[in-house]
């Protein structure tokens, strides 16, 4: 199965303007997630997605990028028009703001795909701060691994526990936070863009409710590695200390 790994990556941000092209630890912040990439060895090939020359200056000098429309609503539909017309089996949609992704996050994601047409990964939530928070999105696993439900919601709702402190409702049932990376089949992919948006997915604000809608199955793989996303130059601080500190 050829599977490729593509980044979309936008300049225009409303609290992060140029975020791609912020330098950490000397490098631009998408020159990390490049890296990061291309230690994992599911991937052969790995494209960044952009509708920005700016960002096509720097980034060809050390990867792959394809020029793309500018009126796309979302990544999914960034990242499908590069699937669509590049000789591929499978895609793996890897968020540009994420400079610490674990490599075999990305393997197990794409790994995925040889018995499922979409998948994804989870962590077990082990903060309270994150128990409660809308912007870390839960997602509730069916026994065979696959995706019932996301939400923004605190999902699910465990009765017994109901009374007791987050922390403590953390103890009784684990709870799963979804990262934003995604395995498609090509086909799937395509299908999936050509729909318009969902109820559901209208209501919570996550694409990925669309597939399910529509019939998708997602297949969802557990991890212990936990997502650091750069969405404010703060952010981007701390991305450089951890980095520090690993070295």
């Amino acid at each position: 199965m050829k599977i490729i790994g593509i980044i979309p990556a936008r300049y225009a941000s409303s609290r992060f303007p140029g975020k791609p092209l912020h330098k950490i630890a000397g490098k631009p912040l998408i020159q990390h997630v490049v890296e990061r990439c291309q230690e994992a060895d599911s991937l052969n090939e790995i494209i960044v997605a952009t509708d920005d020359a700016r960002i096509l200056e720097v980034t060809s000098r050390f990867c792959r990028t394809e020029m793309t429309r500018s009126d796309h609503p979302s990544g999914s539909d960034r990242i499908a028009e590069i699937a669509s017309r590049c000789e591929c089996d499978a895609v793996v949609n890897i968020q540009g703001d994420e400079p610490l992704i674990d490599p075999e996050v990305i393997n197990q994601v794409a790994s995925a795909l040889t018995s499922a047409e979409m998948s994804t990964a989870a962590t077990q939530i082990q903060s309270a701060d994150e128990w409660g928070n809308p912007n870390a999105v839960k997602v509730v696993i069916s026994l065979r691994g696959h995706a019932l439900y996301f939400s923004r919601r605190t999902i699910p709702f465990v009765r017994d526990a109901a009374a007791l402190a987050p922390a403590d409702q953390l103890d009784a049932f684990p709870i799963m936070k979804h990262l934003g990376i995604y395995g498609y089949r090509r086909e799937t992919l395509l299908r999936l863009v050509a729909c318009p948006p969902s109820p559901l997915e209208l209501a919570e604000k996550l694409e990925q409710l669309r597939a399910l809608e529509i019939g998708i199955s997602i297949a969802v793989v557990r991890v212990k590695h936990d997502s650091v996303g750069v969405d404010t130059p703060e952010d981007a601080l701390r991305v450089e200390a951890k980095l520090r500190d690993a070295r």
